[in-house]
């Protein structure tokens, strides 16, 4: 028999940089397992349980679920997380789209311009609901003093009112897009400037230029923010919650997701707070995809 060696194989630098990798790279990847899958996986397990978040008091199976669908709040506060998500979601688009192109005139105040465009985006949630809560106030509001100055004999009372509480909601809405902005600068400037001049060549206007040429190459960044518009405004919370914490009036401000916290903190149903979050996930995460694959159709990316 013939005796073979055994040779120990040495790790390459590769190997050796790739083990550092894996060694500085666990804190981050045990805290996603701790603080993100395990609730994840959790929440999953407590949405079909009798949970009040310390003792869990039985299994329930998709009780929790069909329990929601029978409560009249959780009807209201879906009817209202649309309402609002159907005003504000098409409003961003428009006015964020026809801020980026009045902002976009290269002028000597063009970078005041976006200082003054992006400001709002750095006020805190909870300042900018006291703020315009000001603003917006039916009897000693500024906006409302402006409209009696304009001969308007019975302004609406905003946040008072069930009809005009989720309009105004969008105002502000659209008073912090900022970050929107952005993304439209950045969509714009990346257009060549070539595209236009020959399209003045050929005799179109800046109409046709916009349609033609503006609008179609800006559809990537406007997919973009039509999904996150759609998640943010499925999401809302602060804004409402400040503003009226118990929905008032009438439960007109009652959103979705102020109906899960309260679900989880105020009435501490763990359980059906999962449950709800779950629904909400699968709304969001539908939507998502219907619109990438919709994407298809609308959206034109440079060289196609």
């Amino acid at each position: 028999m013939t005796n073979t060696a055994t040779v120990p194989v040495r790790k390459g630098p590769v190997a050796r940089r790739a083990k550092y990798g894996y060694i500085f790279a666990a804190p981050w990847m045990l805290g996603i397992m701790v603080f993100f899958l395990y609730p994840l996986l959790a929440s999953i397990f407590y949405s079909m349980t009798d949970f009040n978040g310390v003792i869990m008091h039985g299994f329930v199976g998709i009780d929790n679920y069909i329990n929601l669908f029978n409560d009249r709040v959780f009807g209201i506060s879906i009817y209202n997380t649309l309402f609002y998500a159907s005003l504000a979601v098409p409003a961003a688009l428009i006015v964020g789209v026809s801020t980026a192109l009045l902002i976009n005139v290269a002028t000597k105040l063009q970078g005041v311009y976006r200082v003054i465009a992006f400001l709002p985006t750095l006020v805190p949630g909870v300042a900018v609901a006291l703020i315009w809560q000001w603003l917006l106030n039916g009897q000693f509001g500024i906006v409302n003093f402006w409209l009696w100055e304009l001969g308007v004999q019975n302004p609406p009372s905003w946040f008072g009112s069930p009809t005009w509480a989720k309009p105004a909601m969008m105002i502000i809405a659209q008073w912090q897009i900022g970050t929107t902005l952005l993304t439209y600068f950045a969509g714009l400037n990346d257009i060549p400037k070539h595209y236009y001049e020959a399209a003045k060549i050929d005799g179109a206007g800046a109409f046709r230029s916009f349609r033609n040429i503006t609008l179609p190459l800006l559809t990537p960044v406007i997919f973009f923010n039509l999904v996150m518009g759609i998640i943010a405004a499925l999401q809302m919370f602060v804004l409402p919650f400040m503003i009226s914490p118990d929905g008032t009036p009438a439960n007109t401000m009652m959103f979705y997701a102020m109906y899960l916290y309260r679900n989880a903190f105020s009435f501490l149903r763990m359980g059906l707070a999962s449950a709800m979050a779950w629904i909400m996930f699968v709304v969001i995460m539908s939507m998502t995809v219907f619109i990438y694959w919709s994407s298809s159709k609308w959206v034109h990316y440079m060289g196609d």
